[in-house]
């Protein structure tokens, strides 16, 4: 009898601890939850404030921007400075120069970050040890570095002062990451998809083209994203090797709006800069999609 007591004694402390812990936890959630939500909110307004102040800063007057006032909108928008952008600095040719380039230095890396990722993701050997020697060797260099030999080596083959001489130095500076980024997708697919459909009959691009290369879009996205932005927004390259402003890219054309001695056009490198980042977001806007779809894709395919 007093074995029964003390067990049912046992067993009510525990259900009461048990409940207290439940209402603790419940007590708990909506704080956990509100302090969540302010430093989702502290995060969104850190990386949003300049984006906001760029785009206000675009549609003040000079008198605006020069007067000490600070007024988070404009009291009198106006597009002047994207007249002025882009009629005085050669915007539009930047930006072209920018688009070849980002667009080929794109098409290049992931044309070549395919098979290199495969080969080192589903291949142990020497191979892949060399691979991902060259990955590491090749962060390990400061740009300052290699700037300079890689221009007498550019001017040596007639390729200073020209794309396609950029577009060789951006495929050649972001092919690392890129392999060691796609590498990472390719490992996560599943060995055994591919032996199933080895058994089905598939040959080796077939099974590649049916059903590697579904499950890997999301990893081609990001790939793609990250050699777009890299060519687009690089400077220091574009600075040391192109030389005529005919073929300046965006980088370089923006930082004209700095005058000899320091004087800086404000409201026209605003909105210069405010037009520069739409090729950007319309390349992100295209293959977003892509991020989330092709996860499952390839495993339905014969």
């Amino acid at each position: 009898m007093k074995d029964t007591t003390a067990t049912r004694t046992l067993v009510t402390q525990n259900a009461t601890k048990t409940q207290r812990r439940r209402a603790d936890r419940r007590t708990r959630k909506p704080l956990v939850r509100t302090l969540q939500y302010l430093a989702l909110a502290a995060f969104l307004i850190f990386l949003g404030f300049p984006l906001v102040w760029l785009i206000s800063t675009a549609f003040k007057s000079s008198a605006e921007i020069n007067s000490l006032a600070v007024n988070l909108f404009p009291l009198q928008p106006t597009i002047d400075n994207f007249i002025a952008a882009l009629e005085r600095q050669g915007l539009v040719r930047a930006a072209g120069n920018s688009l070849i380039v980002a667009v080929a230095t794109t098409i290049v890396v992931t044309l070549l970050s395919i098979p290199g990722a495969y080969v080192m993701a589903r291949y142990q050997g020497k191979l892949r040890t060399i691979g991902v020697g060259y990955i590491l060797v090749s962060q390990i260099f400061p740009v300052i570095l290699v700037v300079i030999p890689l221009f007498f080596i550019l001017r040596s083959v007639g390729l200073v002062d020209s794309l396609l001489g950029l577009v060789i130095v951006y495929s050649v500076y972001t092919l690392p990451f890129s392999l060691w980024m796609l590498q990472g997708y390719v490992a996560a697919i599943p060995f055994d998809i591919e032996e199933a459909a080895a058994i089905d009959g598939a040959n080796k691009a077939r099974t590649l083209q049916r059903v590697v290369f579904p499950l890997l879009m999301p990893g081609l996205a990001a790939t793609a994203m990250f050699s777009f932005v890299s060519a687009y927004n690089e400077f220091f390259f574009a600075l040391v090797l192109l030389q005529s402003p005919e073929n300046y890219t965006l980088p370089i054309a923006l930082s004209t709006f700095i005058g000899g001695e320091g004087k800086v056009a404000v409201g026209p490198l605003a909105a210069g800069a405010l037009l520069s980042s739409i090729p950007s977001i319309v390349f992100f806007t295209l293959l977003q999609k892509r991020l989330a779809t092709g996860l499952l894709s390839g495993a339905v395919k014969g």
